[in-house]
């Protein structure tokens, strides 16, 4: 099998290249190899390539920046999976693409599912659903996982800002209005090899790891665990404040709960609880660092 990998040095796309290896063989071009935003160069890559399966871990991820950058935000995260798909249907290969909770309205306290009513609230979760549907419209051979609350051992992410910010601060103050589903790289990328080794059926399917939490919880839970592999924190006292105390360009959803019953029945799994992954990534950053 060969697979075509975009996105590779990000959260999700460095956990594939590790997952994916065993299938077969990886072609993953780097950013200065292939500029995502130049969609002629794109499709000529594609079709140069001629893979087996199209995996796109590339996508857009500043919320904040997508209500002014639109053009940028647009181009990556609903142009370039129109392209892909496209570049799919005529080549005879399936692509798998990582979407967000973002395309949900973002209210209530129910958990979405995969054919929940979908109203993004943010430019960002506008740019998400329009790369979807173009996926959808095109014919191809497809998996669409929507992924919530990201983070991992790399890159930017909530998990590893908190760490740093409890370094120095004595205080923080935590938003405990907004909740979701916190879910590692790495169950993401194992559980698109798992999709694909059994052949997972072309549709939409919800993937985060199992129950919700506010993302103040989310920070004590980091705190408090972070502590069992001897951190170095100057922290006192984390406030629980609401949405409204921290303004952001983009508006953010409070209600990002994950239903993943349709992934699960699919694959014959249960997705792993929050808690269990944080405490995993937990020690592999802190004993690399």
């Amino acid at each position: 099998m060969k697979i075509l990998l975009l996105g590779k040095s990000g959260q999700v796309g460095f956990e594939l290249k590790r997952a994916l290896s065993p299938l077969g063989i990886i072609v993953a071009p780097s950013r200065y190899e292939l500029d995502l935003a130049k969609m002629d160069a794109v499709n000529d890559f594609v079709n140069q390539t001629k893979p087996d399966v199209i995996v796109n871990a590339a996508a857009w991820t500043n919320v904040d920046a997508a209500e002014t950058e639109k053009e940028s935000a647009f181009g990556l995260n609903a142009e370039l999976p129109r392209i892909l798909a496209s570049c799919a249907k005529a080549n005879n290969c399936k692509l798998v693409h990582y979407s967000s909770d973002y395309v949900y309205p973002g209210i209530g306290t129910q958990a979405w599912s995969e054919e929940s009513k979908t109203s993004p609230i943010n430019y960002y979760g506008v740019t998400k659903l329009d790369g979807d549907h173009a996926i959808e419209n095109s014919g191809s051979d497809y998996l669409i996982f929507r992924t919530s609350w990201v983070y991992s051992a790399r890159r930017n992410n909530f998990m590893k800002t908190m760490l740093r910010l409890a370094e120095s601060k004595r205080e923080l103050g935590i938003i405990d209005d907004q909740i979701g589903s916190p879910t590692t790289a790495r169950l993401i990328a194992q559980t698109t090899v798992l999709a694909l080794h059994s052949n997972l059926k072309t549709g939409v399917y919800n993937l985060a790891a199992k129950g919700h939490v506010s993302w103040h919880q989310f920070a004590e839970s980091i705190f408090t665990k972070a502590k069992l592999f001897d951190f170095d924190s100057a922290l006192e006292k984390v406030n629980a404040i609401p949405t409204r105390e921290y303004p952001t360009p983009a508006k953010r959803p409070l209600n990002s709960r994950m239903n993943v019953s349709k992934l699960e029945s699919a694959l014959n799994i249960t997705m792993p609880n929050w808690e269990d992954e944080l405490a995993d990534t937990l020690e592999e950053y802190l004993e690399k660092k």
